[in-house]
């Protein structure tokens, strides 16, 4: 069924609003995934802050030469039934939701991606890309590396407490 001229300047504009926020749009094949399976991909998106669109790859064609970042961009990859996966916050987020979901559905596969720089990604650089921390885990790791030293003095100082009392209760009790 065909859409009305409305609804696609809707979906190109909706598109041309999160092609601009974005940090990361990764593009991937479904071609066998039932209405189920993309709810249930939906969800997990959901959850990590990422929105999951299929839109029509002509209309993301002229989404993206809307958008400064995106005019020069290598559009040749957005052939067939593609699924878009969007985040603004997480740099790596729509590449690990779709890694996820694809390690349960292998009828999920990468094409590509199109970085926040407007430079185009392979699939072979999506999927490095979800093998990357979340930007959440690799601050929890500098802050374990920064009060490392802190938390090593404060044990270090504390057995050498212990020690000293356990000196003086043996003498005491002597």
């Amino acid at each position: 069924m065909a859409i009305s001229r409305d609804k696609k300047q809707a979906l190109v504009a909706s598109m041309v609003s999160a092609l601009t926020d974005s940090k990361l749009a990764v593009y991937a094949q479904y071609k066998d995934l039932s209405v189920a399976d993309l709810q249930e991909l939906r969800a997990m998106a959901r959850e990590a802050g990422v929105t999951i669109t299929v839109i029509k790859n002509r209309l993301v064609r002229v989404a993206m030469s809307q958008v400064e970042t995106y005019k020069d961009t290598d559009t040749s990859a957005l052939e067939g039934q593609l699924l878009y996966a969007i985040s603004a916050d997480d740099e790596v987020a729509p590449a690990q939701i779709l890694d996820k979901f694809a390690k349960t559905h292998p009828a999920l596969t990468f094409v590509g991606g199109f970085s926040n720089e407007g430079l185009a990604l392979s699939a072979d650089d999506v999927k490095a890309l979800a093998g990357l921390p979340s930007k959440n885990q690799l601050i929890a790791e500098v802050v374990a590396q920064l009060l490392s030293p802190v938390h090593d003095t404060t044990n270090a100082l504390s057995g050498n407490l212990h020690a000293l009392l356990d000196g003086v209760e043996a003498k005491a009790a002597a």
